[in-house]
């Protein structure tokens, strides 16, 4: 009996397409401020320089963040949480007869709090609040009818 939650961003373009994207934008705006500095007009290069290194530092911002995701493990021995944060990844452990959840309030914009003695953890922060309130409350009956529970 294991259950999986995997929380995840809602992300248009995968880091490839984004890359590719700001290609095509960058071929584009220097074709035309070409046109420009052909025709004397230096100043709209340099405005294209800083428009593509704005974009440029929001699509990798935005590629780092795309494939964020949380995943969430109830097995009979443990609740294992792993995030995984801009390539960062994190992994926590949790006795799942002992974890407390603490559900966000409605409409207060709150993580999941998950309570272990020695521990905790906060997840949902890369999902919707309704996503969140379904999430704690399956998480809720999985952990309610887990076989180490007393009744």
């Amino acid at each position: 009996m294991a259950h999986t939650w995997i929380l995840k961003r809602n992300c248009s373009l995968t880091p490839r397409q984004s890359a590719a994207a700001y290609v095509l934008l960058c071929t584009a705006s220097f074709a035309i401020a070409l046109v420009f500095l052909l025709q004397g007009i230096w100043i709209v290069l340099a405005f294209s320089l800083l428009e593509m290194l704005a974009v440029g530092w929001a699509l990798l911002h935005y590629a780092r963040h795309a494939l964020d995701v949380e995943r969430i493990a109830l097995t009979e021995r443990s609740l294992v949480v792993e995030r995984v944060d801009a390539g960062r990844h994190t992994r926590f452990q949790l006795d799942p007869i002992r974890t407390r959840i603490q559900p966000p309030a409605p409409r207060a914009r709150k993580l999941i709090l998950l309570e272990s003695p020695g521990s905790s953890v906060e997840i949902g922060s890369y999902v919707s609040e309704p996503v969140r309130q379904q999430v704690a409350q399956e998480l809720a009956r999985a952990m309610r009818s887990h076989p180490g529970r007393l009744r």
